[in-house]
C-alpha cells in the first residue's frame, strides 16, 4: 500500500528568537553536566548510598515522588504525616547548616493535601501544577522560596480550576493544555507571571460538535520541541491534526486524519520528528516529518514500536517488523534504527533469534552509546551496548549468570553514568551504576538488606550527587542518593 505525504505550510524562526531572554536568566547554581568518569576509564568514583532524609518515620515513608533538579536544588512532592502531598526542595547532602528537606510552602494547610504535580523546570523557575483547595486546579510556580512560591494566575476563576497539563519548558517559558471555562481545553504559554500568562490560540473556537453549548477543545497534547518550533497533536471537529507552532500565534498543520487515529511517542533527532500513528487498528506506523512534509517509513504489525531514543541523528528502537519465521509465526521484537528514509529504517541486531523477543527496554543514549535491557536464552535479561551497528551490540555484563538474568530497569544516564536497578542473588532489586564498561559497571550497595529489594528508580543528578527513592523495612520509602567526583579516583563502593 502506498502511503501518502502530507503538504504543511513551513515556518522559520531564528535561534536570537529565544536568545537573548535565555540569557537574562544566569548561569546554573550547580556544576555543569560533564563527566565522572577518570581520565583511564575504569571504576567511575561513586559513594555507598546514604539515606538523605527521613520525612516520615516509619515503615510507610514520606513516598517522594516527581523528582526534578533545578536552580541548585532537588525538588520534589511528599507526605509527611502532617502537611499532606506538598512541595519539598534539598540541596543534597551538602547542606550542612540546615535541615536535608524543607517544605516549601503548605499549599493547603494541615493534612489536606494540594498534591503538586508535573513539576517542570524552566530557568530558575518551578512550574507546577496544585489545587489549594480555593481555586481548583490551577499552575504555580516557585524559587525554592516560600514568598517565592504563588499560583501564576487564576484561569478558570472559581472552585473547578483550569487544570493545566501537558506542561514542557521551551526556552525561557512554559507551554502547557488549560481551559479557562471560555474557550475549552487549548495551548497557554506563561513566563511565570500573570500578565505574561496567556492564551496562544483557540484552535477549536466555538462549541463542541458532538455537545452544543459546551465550548470546543482541541485539547493539546504530545508537546514537544524540535529546534525552534514547537509541535503537538490537538483535535479540531472530527479531525486530528499535527500542529506546528513559533509560540506566540502562528500555528499551522502538519498532518490531518480521522479523529479515531492514535499519534504518540514524539520523538525529535537533529532536524526530524518521529512518531507513531495508528488508524484505529492497533498498530503502527513509524512517521517522521522535518517541519515541510510528514511521510511514512515503515508499518509494524503487533506491538507498538516503544522506547523511541535519539542518537546521532538518527533513532532507535525496539520493535517487532512481522516477518515470518519458523511456522508462519512472526519475528519477535528487537533493536531498530531509522535514519528517517524507509530503506534505513531496519533492525539493527536479532538479539534472540527467530520468533523469541529480547524485547529492549529502558534505552538510553549516553557517550555515543545505547544503553539498555535485552533478553536471550543464556543470559536472560540483562544489561546491553550497542553503537548502532549488529556487530557492535553485545552484553554489556552479566549480572545474574543464568537463563533468568538480572532484569535491569529505570535506567538514567547523566554525568556520562548510567544508574539503574537490577535483581541478582542475595541481594533482591538494588541501585548500580555503570561507565559503559564492563569494569566499571557495579553493584552501588544492599539498601534492604539481603533479599529484600529496595526498588530504587527516579534517578537525578544535583550538582555531584546523584538521588533517588528507595524503599527499606526501618524507613519505608524514601529520598537516598550517593556521591559522585569528577576525574578523580576514590575508594570504589563495595562489591
Amino acid at each position: 500500500m502506498v502511503m501518502p505525504r502530507f503538504p504543511l505550510l513551513l515556518l522559520l524562526c531564528a535561534a536570537s528568537c529565544l536568545s537573548s531572554q535565555a540569557e537574562a536568566l544566569g548561569k546554573e547554581a550547580f556544576p555543569a553536566w560533564e563527566t565522572v568518569l577518570p581520565p583511564t576509564g575504569g571504576k567511575p568514583c561513586v559513594s555507598t548510598p546514604a539515606l538523605l532524609v527521613d520525612l516520615l518515620p516509619g515503615a510507610k515513608g514520606s513516598l517522594p515522588r516527581e523528582l526534578v533538579a533545578g536552580n541548585g536544588s532537588l525538588f520534589f512532592t511528599a507526605d509527611d504525616g502532617v502537611h499532606g502531598r506538598e512541595l519539598w526542595r534539598s540541596q543534597g547532602f551538602g547542606n550542612a547548616s540546615g535541615p536535608a528537606a524543607l517544605l516549601v510552602k503548605d499549599l493547603r494547610p494541615g493534612t489536606a493535601t494540594s498534591n503538586p504535580r508535573r513539576l517542570t523546570v524552566v530557568g530558575h523557575q518551578l512550574f507546577f501544577t496544585a489545587d489549594d483547595g480555593v481555586h481548583g486546579r490551577e499552575l504555580w510556580v516557585s524559587d525554592g522560596t516560600s514568598g517565592g512560591t504563588r499560583m501564576v494566575k487564576d484561569i478558570w476563576p472559581g472552585t473547578y480550576g483550569a487544570s493545566p497539563d501537558q506542561l514542557l519548558a521551551f526556552g525561557p517559558v512554559l507551554y502547557f493544555a488549560a481551559n479557562d471555562g471560555q474557550h475549552g481545553i487549548e495551548l497557554w504559554r506563561s513566563d511565570g507571571t500573570e500578565a505574561g500568562t496567556f492564551l496562544v490560540s483557540d484552535l477549536y473556537p466555538g462549541d463542541d460538535v458532538y455537545s452544543p453549548g459546551v465550548p470546543g477543545s482541541s485539547s493539546p497534547r504530545r508537546l514537544t520541541r524540535m529546534g525552534d518550533s514547537l509541535f503537538f497533536v490537538a483535535n479540531v471537529e472530527a479531525e486530528v491534526f499535527i500542529w506546528r507552532s513559533l509560540g506566540v500565534s502562528a500555528t499551522t498543520s502538519v498532518f490531518s486524519g480521522p479523529e479515531d487515529n492514535f499519534l504518540s511517542a514524539f520523538t525529535a533527532a537533529d532536524s526530524r520528528l518521529f512518531f507513531l500513528h495508528d488508524n484505529d487498528e492497533g498498530e503502527a506506523s513509524l512517521w517522521w516529518t522535518d517541519g515541510a512534509y510528514a511521510e511514512p517509513l515503515r508499518f509494524f504489525p503487533g506491538l507498538y514500536p516503544h522506547d523511541l531514543t535519539a542518537l546521532g541523528g538518527k533513532l532507535y528502537f525496539s520493535a517487532g517488523g512481522g516477518e515470518p519465521q519458523f511456522w508462519g509465526e512472526p519475528e519477535g521484537e528487537e533493536l531498530w534504527v531509522s535514519d528517517g528514509t524507509s530503506p534505513g529504517t531496519v533492525r539493527v541486531k536479532d538479539i534472540w533469534p527467530g520468533v523469541d523477543s529480547s524485547a529492549p527496554s529502558f534505552i538510553q543514549a549516553m557517550n555515543g552509546r545505547l544503553y539498555f535491557a535485552a533478553a536471550n536464552a543464556e543470559h536472560g535479561r540483562e544489561l546491553w551496548v550497542s553503537d548502532g551497528l549488529a556487530k557492535g551490540t553485545t552484553l554489556l555484563k552479566d549480572l545474574a549468570p543464568g537463563a533468568e538474568g538480572s532484569t535491569p530497569e529505570n535506567l538514567t544516564a547523566t554525568a556520562g553514568l548510567l544508574f539503574f536497578s537490577a535483581a541478582t542473588a542475595g541481594r533482591g532489586r538494588e541501585p548500580w551504576v555503570s561507565s559503559g564498561l564492563e569494569g566499571g559497571t557495579f553493584a552501588l550497595g544492599d539498601i534492604a538488606p539481603g533479599g529484600e529489594a529496595s526498588n530504587p528508580e527516579g534517578f537525578v543528578r544535583l550538582g555531584w550527587e546523584v538521588f533517588f527513592t528507595a524503599t527499606e523495612p526501618a524507613h519505608g520509602t524514601e529520598l537516598w542518593g550517593v556521591k559522585i567526583r569528577a576525574g578523580a579516583s576514590c575508594d570504589s563502593p563495595e562489591e
